[in-house]
């Protein structure tokens, strides 16, 4: 059975940073990503920055970039998205993930559905919608630094089914947000940091995760999650080598490494699906944790329940693993990897975990910090 191929999509405002970051998240993550990038007009560059970003080799190209110009990929789903989504699904032996850049106009709803649609939906999963927010800009009183150049946008736009107001646009992008990115956190200061993420909470859903970078560099496996079964014993993680992260708390720690706590927890013994899904989502909440993935053996069940959280979304589905993945000696349990910002609060996490099974075959923390 092969697996279901992660999608993770990166939407913002024209010139909040969204090709920065996925710039460094191609050349820094160590998989072998596909990318869809929708720009479009004259203000549409994002194509040939990814291209040149030296990624891949020069004859991959062409199989690993999808450029959609034809309009705002919301308005232009099943004529365009979901073709090059089953393009891609074809090749899925040679690719671990797909990134999708979404234009500056675009609202995630329509490509979160059509990712739900039959054709496709038992061959992905939605890794998460990241979304990137320009700080400079919104500092400033605008979540837009170039708001011309968003309207020329507009106008060379032909398919563009919807005229959303920018304030409406950006609380659309933050409110279906699994994660929020603070662009150019460096140009302000703690105090304007403060005021940014203030404003930003009241508009996300409970448990998103906003963590600020600089230059686009932000961990790989923040925005795209651990590959479970080549997760290091060992890692290195950092949020942002001189700003603070601002995940639903108010504590800063300028020019500073922001440690990241990975934990792998394996516990064996008897668990309930419906007890699991109901107690992740509130953990997620108090406990400030980034992601969770990995598997669920259930009674019964001759295929392990895989298991991915990143900030609110949950997915789950069954699916077979590899071999070589650990198993539970009862044929019952949990293998899990979280990555969260405390220590003392994945400790705490693991121990509520733990209390639902029956017997804990262990847990390993991995307290990871500093990478530049």
């Amino acid at each position: 059975m092969k697996q279901r191929l992660p999608v993770t999509i990166i939407t913002g405002f024209l010139g909040a940073g969204k090709t920065t970051l996925l710039r460094y998240l191609l050349c820094h993550s160590h998989q072998r990503l596909a990318v869809m990038v929708n720009e479009f007009g004259t203000v549409g560059l994002d194509g040939d920055l990814i291209r040149s970003c030296g990624f891949c080799d020069e004859g991959e190209l062409d199989s690993r970039v999808i450029e959609l110009t034809n309009g705002c990929l919301c308005c232009t789903v099943q004529d365009e998205f979901l073709p090059s989504i089953e393009l891609l699904l074809k090749r899925s032996e040679q690719i671990d993930g797909i990134v999708i850049e979404t234009s500056g106009l675009a609202l995630p709803g329509p490509l979160l559905q059509a990712l739900n649609w039959p054709r496709v939906r038992t061959r992905v999963h939605v890794n998460g919608v990241v979304t990137v927010v320009d700080g400079e800009a919104l500092c400033a009183g605008s979540p837009i630094s170039n708001p011309v150049a968003l309207e020329q946008q507009r106008r060379e736009d032909p398919s563009l089914e919807h005229i959303t107001a920018v304030n409406d646009l950006f609380n659309n992008q933050l409110q279906l947000a699994d994660q929020v990115l603070i662009s150019r956190a460096d140009r302000i200061t703690i105090e304007e940091l403060d005021q940014v993420c203030c404003c930003l909470r009241s508009n996300v859903r409970p448990g998103t995760p906003i963590l600020s970078m600089e230059q686009g560099k932000i961990d790989p496996l923040v925005v795209l999650g651990p590959q479970h079964s080549s997760l290091p014993e060992r890692s290195l993680i950092t949020l942002s080598s001189s700003s603070s992260n601002s995940y639903l708390q108010d504590h800063h720690d300028s020019h500073s490494h922001i440690a990241v706590v990975s934990s792998l927890v394996r516990y064996d013994g008897y668990v309930e699906r419906s007890e699991i899904e109901r107690l992740l989502p509130d953990l997620v909440c108090r406990h400030q944790v980034i992601r969770i993935k990995g598997h669920i053996w259930l009674k019964d069940k001759p295929l392990p329940l895989q298991l991915q959280m990143v900030g609110p979304r949950l997915n789950s589905w069954f699916e077979a693993t590899s071999t070589q993945s650990w198993r539970p000696p009862s044929g019952s349990g949990v293998d899990l990897v979280m990555l969260g910002l405390q220590d003392s609060a994945m400790a705490e996490l693991e121990s509520i975990l733990g209390n639902l099974f029956n017997t804990c075959q262990g847990a390993t923390v991995l307290s990871l910090s500093g990478l530049d």
